[in-house]
């Protein structure tokens, strides 16, 4: 038997075909454990096993989904710090981030989908004008959401507990089974996740896991014949690739893509509100988080004291093991992607952008660190301000007035979350509704858990979370009799 985890499929764990390979720690670059490399024969059993998995769950009363889903919040609840540590290692989390914000919320979402809500609603009686055999008087109506099928998600890297969880917990309260495909830098913790959900209850073949780093766990997750639906959070790139596949088996599409977020601050803005919100950006996953305030349009106003402030903000934060009470910022999650990032601080410097702060790696022996860094006196060309990043780096561009800011802000191909800044709430309210984004947060960058969640352009398809995420995972059936 191997030392390594074993894939979760048809409610057995099992070896892998591909052997293991190493998850490192982001911030000591040491091995946290060894996560299963699945072959193509071993997803589509898993795809397999779901299918066959979905009539029986499907047909399960409402109540006892949602019984199995506040069972496995109370395990992961049971569970949070052995859980939360294991994604500390993982990704590089701060202890607050990982205990609250991945496992706390992870626990949070199966709870919320444990509230059993209505699948069926009644449509208001109407004169039927255009029916087929003309007016035939009211008739009755009744919409009613049928689960999809099987579905596959795919889950991004910055947070392997509330990611995996905001698409499982709404999958399975529809009655829909799934296959997880979990990021390749972080799997571990969706195992346990699935862990937990056996412990719960969960009939075999209901809830199937695989990983790898090979391209082809991905591609046999999506393609296999036995999935309905794709549910992925990741790149726009990526993003694309999926969707074809997608298109070419009318399989239904959520996709959560990256995001370019525009911050307007204007001139009667709360600066403190504003750098405290836009500062996230340098604290929160280390910038590795699609939802972040990454551009950040300043009226002309009061630029200078925005830079200012912003630059004072990111130079107290401490950057370093995010083992440690007064750590901040911790590491990106691999090496790779650090150096990422400082080749686009390095673009930004080149095409004419000031480095007002960080652009230097932190003096650590070992782990993935990048310095919370700012950016002044960018264009709108610049390869800093239209690409994502993915990491603790702000761009910041003046604008003169309203007109320039909302046009600044919706010139991106992107189209996620924006924000706006002002003391102004009529103002606020018309600059929200001018921008192509799926969300705007006005004076805050804080989240409604219930609000509609989803991009706008190349930022995704389709909304999620709350009762929206139900409808997501959901097919609507019409029913109608005579009056």
């Amino acid at each position: 038997m191997s030392d390594g985890q074993r894939l979760f499929v048809g409610g057995e764990w099992v070896e892998p075909d591909g052997g293991h390979y190493a998850v490192p720690d982001p911030a000591t670059e040491e091995t946290v454990g060894w996560a299963p490399e699945a072959s193509r024969e071993q997803v589509h059993a898993a795809c397999a096993a779901a299918r066959e998995a979905f009539g029986p769950w499907s047909r399960t009363p409402p109540e006892e989904r949602a019984a199995v889903l506040a069972r496995a919040a109370d395990v992961v609840r049971e569970r949070l710090v052995p859980y939360a540590e294991l994604a500390q290692a993982e990704t590089g989390a701060t202890t607050g981030t990982a205990r609250g914000m991945q496992v706390g919320v992870g626990a949070a979402r199966f709870r919320r989908y444990a509230r059993v809500e209505p699948a069926e609603w009644a449509i208001p009686p109407q004169i039927n004008e255009a029916g087929p055999m003309g007016k035939a008087g009211v008739m009755g109506a009744l919409a009613v959401r049928q689960p999809v099928g099987v579905v596959t998600c795919i889950t991004s890297y910055n947070n392997p507990w509330a990611n995996p969880a905001g698409k499982i917990a709404p999958a399975l309260a529809m009655g829909n089974t799934v296959v997880v495909k979990p990021a390749p830098q972080d799997p571990l913790s969706v195992y346990r996740m699935a862990e937990a959900l056996e412990a719960a209850g969960a009939p075999a073949g209901v809830v199937n896991v695989v990983s790898g780093r090979s391209v082809e766990v991905g591609e046999a997750a999506v393609d296999s014949p036995d999935v309905d639906m794709v549910s992925f959070t990741g790149s726009t790139a990526v993003g694309q690739r999926i969707a074809e596949v997608c298109g070419r088996g009318m399989k239904r599409q959520l996709m959560e893509l990256g995001g370019k977020g525009a911050a307007l601050v204007f001139d009667d803005a709360d600066i403190a509100s504003a750098v405290a919100g836009i500062g996230t950006t340098f604290s929160f996953y280390s910038g590795q988080i699609c939802t972040a305030p990454t551009r950040v349009l300043a009226q002309r106003g009061v630029y200078d004291r925005l830079v200012e402030q912003l630059a004072a903000y990111a130079r107290r934060l401490k950057v370093g093991d995010p083992r440690e009470r007064d750590t901040v910022v911790g590491p990106v999650i691999s090496a790779g992607h650090r150096e990422r990032v400082e080749s686009y601080v390095e673009a930004g410097r080149k095409e004419g952008a000031v480095v007002v702060t960080g652009g230097e790696r932190p003096p650590h022996d070992t782990g993935f660190y990048v310095s919370p860094t700012l950016l002044a006196d960018c264009s709108p060309e610049m390869r800093v301000v239209r690409e994502e990043i993915f990491g603790p780096v702000v761009a910041v561009l003046p604008f003169d007035d309203e007109e320039e800011g909302v046009a600044l802000a919706n010139d991106s191909d992107y189209g996620l979350i924006d924000y706006v800044w002002t003391g102004d709430v009529a103002r606020a309210f018309r600059v929200a509704r001018l921008l192509r984004a799926g969300g705007v947060g006005i004076n805050t960058v804080g989240r409604n858990m219930e609000a509609p969640f989803g991009g706008f352009k190349r930022s995704g398809v389709g909304r999620d979370v709350g009762s929206y995420a139900l409808h997501a995972y959901s097919e609507v059936q019409a029913i109608v009799w005579p009056g």
